[in-house]
């Protein structure tokens, strides 16, 4: 007999038992027991599907939402596979070296840490993305911090904390744009209102840091020195290696979109390689760009810091998006997540209760499918109505949104943004996720505004300033 109900209905809470199970599984798996997340994801997937078989929703219905789910990665994924040939590359071609000297000579030992935050702050806030931020100049701060016999997992923090705030800073920035048009608000009207967690989020970060780092900094003069002579030393440190960062910026300026800006970042970057170093095959240039660099200076740290990159090193990270977003569209296709966002957001009748389960259902939307974008896209479209009912601006929503969704995803262990930064900085996402203060920060200071009342906009007020604005005019 054929089946006239595609869908069939699921309760809340079994939905919410089933997202449970899910969340069980994964950070038992990963947190509990420090497994690779691939395996508990790709697990919580084959119970879903089981759950969903055993449901009656047919295989096609499963089929659909593991191709949903992976259709939303496609660009990020390869994004990241051009990230790491342009981390090759850039060691190869002396870019990531001569940062490091650079830094070495202008930095202060005692303020490395709230240094290396302000950097990553501007060079986020000049490209629009903490990705291209911790992929390039957040390696060269992260090799410095390691000489210093600072923590990397602090180290990471700094770098992470400033390229993240740099990006809910910027125009350019992909979730600012996506959570303006979300709540269908002007971008720099949510730029503006966003200011109000993300500023007090920024200062109190950089104090964290300045306290943290002036009392942790501990190395000696000669570690650094014989680090500076051996990346001079082994690699072309110059003025002419610093072209590849000059280049992202000047695309940045010209609003060039990420793919082509790293194209043509790693053509230069290979076109370098072979003018500084002539004796160099096509060969051994399409190693670099394939399975990385690999630094033999016969300095062990130096070594271990600048052998990386390659496309060949994403690939485990890949597989990690692909079957996490193939979860997440199981988790949207069934309608387990809608189904546990809708009821929240009918029965709250307060600012600051609204902006506190906004800000959890962005953070459980994280956790659940671990896709940046969605963790914007799902709740906002949820709540928009109940915002809308108790009197609050669009912008308010939308600072809910990048405060709980866009911020978090980096400290998500199999989110697709904590994953590429454990691989591109070799720090686990559970250790450098407490020094990630500008992201912990965030939702907290977003909930105190919520139920104080500071710095929320509402209907009333955007009408009245309308209203105003009519009278002056006539």
């Amino acid at each position: 007999m054929k089946k006239t109900q595609d869908t069939p209905k699921v309760s809340t809470l079994e939905a919410a038992i089933v997202l449970l199970v899910v969340l069980g599984i994964m950070s038992l798996g990963v947190i509990g027991f420090h497994l690779s997340p691939q395996v508990p994801v790709l697990l919580a997937m084959g119970v879903v599907t089981a759950w969903a078989m055993f449901r009656g929703f047919p295989w096609p219905a499963v089929n659909a939402g593991i191709k949903e789910g992976i259709d939303k990665g496609i660009v990020p994924i390869f994004i990241f596979i051009l990230i790491g040939a342009m981390i090759s590359t850039w060691i190869a071609a002396g870019t990531i070296p001569t940062l490091m000297v650079i830094g070495f000579k202008l930095i202060n030992i005692q303020w490395f840490l709230p240094s290396v935050f302000i950097v990553c702050t501007l060079v986020g806030t000049a490209v629009g993305s903490a990705f291209t931020v911790t992929s390039t100049v957040g390696i060269a701060f992260f090799g410095m911090g390691v000489t210093m016999n600072l923590n990397p997992a602090l180290v990471a923090g700094a770098i992470i904390s400033g390229g993240i705030f740099g990006d809910k800073l910027s125009p350019l920035s992909e979730t600012n744009n996506l959570a303006s048009a979300v709540v269908d608000t002007d971008l720099f009207a949510h730029i503006k209102h966003i200011m109000w967690s993300t500023v007090p989020a920024g200062v109190i970060t950089l104090v964290l840091f300045a306290i943290l780092g002036h009392n942790n900094a501990s190395t000696s003069l000669a570690k650094i020195n014989q680090t500076v002579a051996v990346l001079n030393g082994h690699f072309n440190v110059s003025a002419l290696s610093l072209l590849p960062i000059i280049l992202v910026f000047v695309c940045a300026g010209f609003k060039m979109p990420a793919i082509p800006t790293m194209l043509l970042n790693i053509f230069v970057s290979a076109g370098l390689i072979l003018f500084e170093q002539p004796g160099i095959t096509m060969t051994k240039l399409t190693a670099i760009i394939n399975t990385g660099f690999v630094s033999k200076t016969g300095n062990t740290s130096v070594d271990t810091l600048l052998s990386r990159g390659g496309i060949v090193s994403m690939m485990s990270m890949v597989a990690l998006i692909i079957v996490t977003l193939s979860l997440g569209g199981l988790l949207v296709k069934f309608g387990l997540i809608n189904q546990v966002m809708t009821p929240i957001a009918k029965h709250l009748n307060s600012d600051g209760k609204l902006i506190l389960a906004g800000i959890l259902t962005c953070i459980g939307v994280n956790v659940f499918v671990g896709e940046q974008f969605l963790s914007i896209i799902l709740p906002g479209r949820a709540f928009r109505q109940a915002f809308n009912d108790g009197g609050l601006a669009g912008q308010a929503l939308g600072r809910v949104l990048e405060d709980g969704g866009t911020v978090i995803n980096y400290l998500v262990p199999w989110g697709v943004g904590g994953v590429f930064l454990a691989t591109t900085l070799g720090v686990p996402t559970v250790d450098y996720l407490p020094f990630v203060f500008f992201s912990l920060l965030c939702p907290v200071i977003s909930v105190i505004s919520g139920f104080t009342g500071i710095g929320i906009a509402h209907l009333g007020q955007k009408q009245t300033a309308k209203a105003k604005k009519g009278v002056q005019t006539a």
